[in-house]
């Protein structure tokens, strides 16, 4: 058997180890389920809840099992990226030899924060020796002319000062078809001739020399690897929001992310930015289909770049992800309405892969990641009527509708795995010295953990009513196209976040009330359920301020290792958060003390 073929048969067995393990686990909790409403039999009302129940279980189970052999990889491989993403990492010391475009995919973003991020990376490039391998486009889908003057003016200075360095090019398109993905296929139909690779950034994308040359490196190295994702982790933030989500979904990725890069393997995925596309199988296999018919549905696909990734493995190309946490980076949304207008879109562009299901010759894994990436927002419906009816079958029996020791089990054990990703990556992070020490100390890290899961058990039913009710109004033909993005700190309008979170008041109001006629042993572990959407409106408004910004960064909590150590890449960014606080070494804090130990290799 030769090397090629033990590894697809390797592949194979840990796809159905993983697949043993899903099933298993979907069959236990559904039974255990079963089990806890047999008081008074099966009404309509109680397998209404069991389906809801099961409808959400998908994605909570693979969260569990990708932080489960995530978390063991990490702690029992020597090199837990090689493990999961066995590709040749090229010679360092070489010179590159291939081209590559840097797309900057823009549309209606502020020019200025937008030529510090370009600005930076081009010159960290030439510094490297590297430019010449590279090529600048500013990629515009810009609606206003005002702002598509201010990037013609800002593509023109970079010109300028990169001249005979690394061209610069800018296109404004006028007709916005395919929103990002079609302009990346314009991109590709008028240069993509010219170039090898494609490296794709958003706006707010960062990425160092280091994280862009290995990325191509590594392209140069697999010419079987069509798309290569990095690794992309916040950067250092001055906004209360995205400075709590941002540190949970750190501690969360990583555990989760080489957990599924284990089954996954080459067909991983691509979120759209901060990735390295192979431009001649991407130019004759990747183009998107436009989906037939009216409505919010049809038409372009917004959530392109799971699609791209399936289309490149059809193909006979790998996709990887490469778990690394350095060198590349994005801007978290600032508050909680930029957050839900972000996510809704994904979920509209999700809902569309439905008519992609039956596409010819996917990959069985791909065609599974597609299904998933449906129910990851068919879930919050789920949840919503799994919660209201759970409920409403307390109010309208006469007896206790649930079994308290299986329920109690049933619960603990989903909470578990909802939260299975932070707390693997947390056991890691105690369990390794350099870790605690970029991290802010091993108290600083349990207090924060223990503060973000609260804040994210609130959050949560937030998101679900905002899910819901948005896929409610897709049968009416509502729609969220594809608009500007918030990007700075400015403090919300609590006009704008009444208007806007009202449902999740009231939904919240409801379960308050509920509550209140219920024994507090028994429904304590749901309070933050009740009060977070109750609370929406407030939380919106006072973590979009600057005031709870700088008060959350000088706390020293919720700190990530780039705040600890600032990057030197970091530096040309003159980010806010690692100037305004002016946070001080972990072991020099009187908050708690971090690990004086030196970091490890």
């Amino acid at each position: 058997m030769s090397i090629s073929e033990k590894t697809a048969a390797n592949m194979t067995t840990r796809r159905i180890v993983f697949s043993f393990l899903l099933l298993v686990s979907f069959v236990g909790l559904a039974a255990l389920m079963t089990v806890t409403l047999s008081p008074g039999g099966y009404s309509a009302l109680d397998l209404f809840i069991l389906v809801c129940f099961m409808i959400t279980l998908p994605w909570t189970i693979i969260g569990f099992w990708n932080a489960v052999i995530g978390l063991s990889i990490m702690r029992l491989s020597k090199n837990p990226v090689e493990a999961v993403c066995p590709i040749d990492h090229g010679d360092p010391n070489a010179r590159l030899n291939s081209s590559t475009a840097l797309l900057s995919c823009v549309r209606d973003e502020d020019a200025e924060s937008l030529e510090v991020n370009l600005s930076a990376m081009v010159s960290q490039l030439i510094r490297a020796g590297q430019a010449e391998n590279f090529t600048l486009y500013v990629l515009s889908d810009t609606s206003m002319d005002d702002i598509a003057l201010q990037e013609q003016q800002m593509t023109a200075r970079l010109s300028e000062r990169f001249e005979g360095q690394m061209d610069v090019v800018y296109r404004r398109r006028t007709d916005n078809k395919g929103f990002k993905a079609g302009n990346i296929e314009d991109f590709c139909d008028r240069w993509g001739d010219q170039h090898d690779f494609a490296l794709v950034l958003d706006a707010d994308s960062f990425m160092s020399v280091e994280a862009i040359t290995g990325l191509v490196r590594r392209m140069e190295a697999n010419p079987n690897v069509g798309i290569l994702q990095s690794l992309v982790v916040g950067l250092p933030t001055d906004s209360a929001f995205a400075r709590i989500f941002q540190f949970g979904m750190r501690l969360g990725m990583r555990s989760y992310t080489i957990g599924s890069a284990w089954w996954q393997g080459d067909c991983g995925p691509y979120w759209g930015h901060n990735a390295v596309l192979r431009l001649k199988p991407f130019k004759e296999h990747c183009r998107l289909p436009e989906l037939p018919g009216k409505g919010p549905l049809s038409g372009a696909i917004l959530s392109h770049d799971q699609v791209e990734a399936v289309l490149m493995r059809r193909a006979g190309y790998e996709v990887r992800v490469l778990p690394l946490e350095t060198g590349s980076y994005e801007v978290n949304p600032p508050h909680l309405l930029e957050f839900i207008r972000r996510d809704l879109r994904w979920c509209q562009g999700n809902l569309q892969y439905r008519r992609l299901l039956n596409m010819p010759d996917l990959k069985p894994v791909s065609r599974a990641q597609l299904a998933l990436a449906i129910l990851m927002f068919l879930g919050s419906p789920a949840w919503i009527g799994f919660m209201t009816a759970a409920a409403v079958l307390g109010m309208v029996t006469d007896y206790m509708p649930y079994r308290p020791d299986t329920g109690a089990l049933l619960f603990f054990s989903v909470l578990t795995m909802v939260f299975a990703p932070k707390l693997a990556t947390v056991a890691d992070v105690l369990a390794r010295a350099d870790l605690r020490k970029a991290f802010g100390g091993p108290v600083r890290v349990l207090l924060s953990v223990g503060a973000e899961i609260l804040y994210a058990a609130m959050i949560a039913p937030v998101m679900a009513v905002a899910h819901t009710l948005f896929m409610g109004g897709l049968l009416f033909g509502k729609t969220i196209g594809w608009g500007a993005q918030a990007r700075g700190v400015r403090r919300l309008p609590v006009a704008l976040a009444l208007q806007k979170l009202w449902p999740q008041t009231l939904f919240g109001s409801a379960g308050l009330l509920w509550l209140t006629g219920q024994p507090i042993g028994l429904v304590w572990p749901v309070i933050p359920v009740a009060v977070g959407p109750l609370l929406a409106s407030v939380i919106a408004v006072g973590t979009s301020t600057k005031t709870l910004g700088k008060l959350a960064i000088r706390s020293t909590l919720w700190r990530i290792p780039e705040e600890s150590s600032p990057p030197p890449e970091l530096a040309d960014l003159h980010l806010p958060a690692l100037t305004k606080g002016q946070v001080p070494p972990a072991d020099q804090q009187g908050l708690v003390q971090g690990d004086a130990k030196p970091a490890e290799a």
